[in-house]
């Protein structure tokens, strides 16, 4: 039987790679956005290409009440799913002071209550069933605070702290939670995030379709962890956050984040 995978976040960068990847695996998908016309371009291209099904769903989830919508919607389509690849996200780059407080709480409206309420949603289902599969995309970015992105990468650790802690709780169930911890990936991520003029803009280079690849297959496996998309010298700096001394990380961070004058 061909598997059902909902991705979150489907209608550009990294979430329209991960319905390629799904898609050239011959399943079928639910894919979450709010641009429709784009979902439904997407869906033309997968069903051209793959012979497989795709149904384009239009939700804003910074909305508290959209994720239930889209589980409600599929129960009563009759569509179970398989894989739920929460990947939908926002950035945001700024004095934590000076940025609207709007902008604060739709950040984390999407990166943490909407991730969370759609893993409580499906995560009970998966167990029932003894199968499963969650991706969450979490970033580099939560491995340290982040000066001038402070609730951005103060979210992305929470993503991360959650996954970690929901693998370990379904071993042994047929169902696992895995985390992928892209770097710096070159998508409409960063200009919607305002990240044009910082040093951090200058490293979003990498291919999201190889994260998209990597990830996938990482979930496929059941592995907890994985970091993809960066260079084997970003990958040695990471490796050495914890043995640097957090001011020095935090001056880092804050030269990497803070727009030039």
């Amino acid at each position: 039987m061909k598997k059902v995978a909902l991705i979150t976040g489907a209608s550009s960068g990294l979430g329209r790679e991960y319905a390629r990847v799904h898609a050239s695996h011959g399943g079928d998908l639910v894919l979450v956005a709010r641009r429709l016309d784009r979902l439904n371009e997407l869906k033309a291209e997968l069903e051209a290409q793959y012979q497989v099904d795709v149904l384009p769903l239009s939700y804003d989830l910074s909305r508290p009440e959209a994720p239930q919508q889209i589980y409600d919607t599929l129960v009563a389509r009759g569509i179970e799913v398989d894989y739920l690849i929460n990947n939908a996200g926002l950035g945001g780059q700024g004095s934590f002071a000076e940025r609207l407080i709007e902008e604060e709480i739709g950040l984390i409206s999407v990166d943490i209550v909407a991730l969370t309420r759609l893993t409580k949603l499906f995560l009970p289902d998966f167990l029932r069933r003894g199968a499963g599969r969650i991706l969450n995309v979490s970033s580099t970015a939560s491995l340290t605070p982040g000066p001038y992105q402070a609730t951005y990468f103060a979210a992305k650790a929470y993503v991360t702290s959650l996954s970690e802690a929901l693998w370990m709780e379904t071993r042994g169930t047929g169902v696992t939670v895995t985390c992928v911890l892209p770097g710096g990936l070159s998508t409409e991520f960063g200009t919607a995030a305002g990240l044009e003029g910082t040093g951090l803009a200058l490293a979003l280079t990498q291919s999201p379709y190889k994260v998209a690849f990597d990830s996938y297959r990482a979930m496929l496996r059941g592995k907890r962890r994985i970091i993809s998309g960066v260079t084997w010298s970003q990958r040695l700096a990471l490796k050495m956050i914890p043995f640097v001394p957090k001011i020095l990380v935090l001056l880092a961070a804050m030269g990497l984040n803070k727009k030039d004058a």
